[in-house]
């Protein structure tokens, strides 16, 4: 038996975690990469590991809860801005235990996914200590200011606390709508702050080289959703691959 408290500060007792219900993308791959052999299912938007074969439980904002709870799983994991208090206390209702994680920054992240896979079980975890060394970075010595979308139709974008702009601050990239009310304000292309650059990520909108980069006078620069907002094994190859395509584009433009 396993003694964890979570993100949230809930005390929870999980058994030997032999059996993992994930309601987070992010979440899914982090076991994947460690013991996919332990995860009995997880939600429609879980794109990896990209051959994992498990029954799927709807999506983060809809799970099937009456088949979370069939499949007697010994811990359910969640994300506190992924999914919905009312499905997190419906699963504990029903007598699971649900571990939430509370992820907003890089360092915070790590540690999260640290804590969260101890209480399943898990010790020395390869990705997760290449994840840290990766992004021990030193302090850019140039900034860039860029405005990040989300969504077209109407234009949403990462506003204040968010996991995606404190990847990009510790790349030396300010996000400029950094100091909004809202974690994801809607905005209008033509009333911008000043910024260099206009990050298009293919998730959760599917922005393209057709779609996007003609609204904006910035150069843009089209990257890997998953790289950009995703915390889990998807850091190791991020802390590579962002930092390149955003030279390339500040250099073009």
């Amino acid at each position: 038996m396993i003694s964890a408290t979570d993100d949230e500060g809930t005390a929870l007792r999980i058994p030997r975690a032999d059996r993992i219900v994930s309601l987070v993308p992010s979440l899914t791959e982090a076991i994947g990469a460690t013991d996919r052999t332990r995860l009995v299912a997880a939600t429609d938007w879980c794109t990896h590991p990209a051959d994992l074969d498990v029954p799927r439980i709807r999506g983060t904002k809809n799970p099937d809860v009456e088949a979370i709870v069939s499949l007697a799983p010994d811990v359910v994991l969640a994300n506190q801005e992924e999914n919905k208090p009312e499905h997190i206390a419906a699963l504990r209702a029903a007598g699971l235990a649900v571990y939430v994680t509370d992820i907003r920054t890089v360092d915070g992240g790590l540690d999260s996914l640290g804590r969260m896979l101890a209480a399943c079980g898990f010790d020395a975890v390869p990705w997760l200590e290449e994840a840290r060394r990766r992004w021990d970075l030193p302090e850019p010595t140039r900034r860039l200011r860029a405005v990040v979308p989300i969504w077209r139709k109407p234009w949403m974008a990462c506003g204040s606390d968010t996991f995606t702009g404190a990847v990009l601050a510790r790349l030396g990239v300010d996000n400029v709508l950094a100091d909004s009310p809202e974690r994801y304000p809607r905005f209008t292309p033509d009333d911008l702050p000043p910024h260099d650059l206009v990050i298009l990520p293919d998730e959760p909108y599917t922005f393209t080289a057709e779609d996007g980069p003609e609204a904006f006078a910035a150069p843009s620069v089209l990257v890997s959703g998953r790289l950009l907002t995703w915390y889990g094994p998807s850091l190791v190859e991020a802390a590579t691959v962002l930092p390149r395509a955003l030279r390339l584009s500040a250099a073009q433009g």
